[in-house]
C-alpha cells in the first residue's frame, strides 16, 4: 500500500466456539448480541459440532453456524484413544480452515468438544483466544485453551482456571433484566396458576430429571393439602403417566414438558425446585428466585459446586439426590413455600449474589483482546 493510498479496515471477525448443550449454546449467544451491541458492524461467525443443540439454536438467533467434527476424549485405554491423535489433528484442520475463512480477528471459547481443536489452531495462526467457562469445575477444553490466554472468565467466583477473572454467567436479555415483582402476576396467569395460592415450579432441566419426577408424584396430594399449586416441567419425552398410561392429574398439579421463555418461570415460581446447572444456578441468583437444588448426582460432582456459594449465602437450599424423598418434600419444602418471610429472605440474598450484565463484561473483554 503506497503512503497515500486511503486506508480500509474491515469489519471485526469474532467466532465463537462452544456447543452440545444448552449450558454452552446460551452463553455464547448472549456474548454474540453483546458483541453486536457494541460493534454493530461485527461479523459473528459460532462453530459447534453436527450433532448438539447449536445446530437448531443458533440458525434460530440469527447467526451463521460451521461445524467441525467432534472428537471426545476417551477415559480408558483402548481404539478411541489409539486414534484420538489423528482424530484431532482433523479436527483442528478443520478448524484452521473456518478461522482462516472467517479472517478471525479473535476466537471466544465457551467450552465443550469444539472448542479444544478450535483453541489449538487459533494458537498456531497467533489468533487471541477468550474463554469463557460456565463451571465451577473447569472442562477439559478450557483449562486448555487457559494456557494460550490471558483473557480468561469464569461464572463462579471459586473456579479455579489460570488468569481468570469473575465476570458472571452470560444470560438471555429477557432473564438478566427480569422485574419480578412487576410481571409475576401475568406470568402466573399464563402459567395456569391462582395468583393468591403459593406456586412451585419443578424441572430437571432439557433432560428431565426422574428421581426428581418421581418424588414430586408422591407428595402430590401433601402440597394440594397445603394449597400449593405445582407447574411439573417434566422434561422432553418425559411425561409423568397415571396408572392407566395417560397423563397424571391431580389437585392443583399441572405438568408440561417444556416451557418456551424461563424469563416467565423464574417470574411466576414461589420457589423453584431444580438441578444445579450452571446457567440454572446463575440465573436464579441474577433475578432474586428462592431455590431448592438437587444437584446431578452422576459425573464429577460440579452441580453441588456450583451451587455452593448461593447455599452458604443462604439464597437457596441444597439436598443430595438420594436424599430427595416426598417425605423430604413434605417435612422441609412444603413449611417453607408457606413461609413468606423466609422465602423473601431467600430472594434478596440470592439477588445480591447474582451478576445481571456478564454478557457486556464478556464483550469488553473480547474488544480488550483484539486491542491488546
Amino acid at each position: 500500500m503506497t503512503s497515500d493510498s486511503p486506508h480500509v479496515s474491515k469489519p471485526l471477525s469474532v467466532v465463537l466456539a462452544g456447543g452440545g448443550t444448552a449450558g454452552h449454546v446460551s452463553p455464547l449467544l448472549a456474548i454474540a448480541d453483546a458483541i453486536k451491541e457494541k460493534r454493530p458492524e461485527a461479523a459473528i461467525l459460532a462453530v459447534g459440532t453436527p450433532s448438539g443443540l447449536e445446530t437448531r439454536l443458533v440458525p434460530a438467533a440469527g447467526y451463521e453456524l460451521a461445524t467441525i467434527d467432534r472428537v471426545p476424549f476417551p477415559r480408558k485405554p483402548g481404539l478411541d484413544l489409539l486414534r484420538l491423535p489423528g482424530r484431532l489433528a482433523g479436527a483442528i484442520k478443520q478448524a484452521g480452515r473456518i478461522l482462516d475463512d472467517a479472517q478471525a480477528d479473535v476466537l471466544v471459547g465457551v467450552g465443550g468438544y469444539v472448542c479444544t481443536p478450535m483453541y489449538l489452531a487459533a494458537r498456531r495462526r497467533g489468533t487471541p483466544i477468550v474463554i469463557h467457562e460456565a463451571n465451577m469445575k473447569a472442562g477439559l477444553a478450557n483449562r486448555v485453551g487457559a494456557r494460550f490466554s490471558r483473557h480468561v472468565a469464569v461464572a463462579f467466583a471459586g473456579t479455579r482456571l489460570r488468569g481468570a477473572r469473575h465476570v458472571g454467567m452470560p444470560m438471555r436479555r429477557a432473564i438478566s433484566g427480569l422485574d419480578r415483582a412487576s410481571i409475576g402476576p401475568a406470568a402466573k396467569a399464563s402459567l395456569g396458576f391462582n395468583p393468591d395460592r403459593p406456586a412451585l415450579i419443578v424441572t430437571g432441566g432439557s433432560s428431565g430429571a426422574l428421581s426428581i419426577n418421581r418424588a414430586v408424584v408422591s407428595a402430590l396430594p401433601a402440597l394440594a393439602a397445603a394449597g400449593i399449586q405445582t407447574l411439573h416441567i417434566t422434561g422432553t419425552g418425559k411425561a409423568v403417566l397415571d396408572n392407566d398410561g395417560g397423563l397424571l392429574a391431580a389437585d392443583g398439579y399441572r405438568q408440561v414438558e417444556y416451557v418456551d421463555g424461563m424469563e416467565n418461570v423464574y417470574a411466576a415460581a414461589d420457589i423453584l425446585l431444580a438441578r444445579a446447572g450452571a446457567a440454572t444456578v446463575s440465573e436464579v441468583a441474577a433475578v432474586g428466585v428462592p431455590a431448592v437444588f438437587v444437584p446431578l448426582p452422576i459425573g464429577n460432582g460440579e452441580q453441588a459446586l456450583n451451587a455452593a456459594a448461593l447455599v452458604e449465602a443462604g439464597g437457596a437450599l441444597m439436598v443430595d439426590d438420594k436424599e430427595f424423598t416426598p417425605e423430604w418434600l413434605k417435612d422441609e419444602l412444603i413449611p417453607l413455600v408457606l413461609d413468606r418471610g423466609r422465602l423473601d429472605d431467600m430472594a434478596r440474598r440470592s439477588e445480591a449474589l447474582g451478576i445481571r450484565n456478564a454478557d457486556q463484561r464478556m464483550a469488553d473483554l473480547v474488544l480488550e483482546a483484539v486491542s491488546a
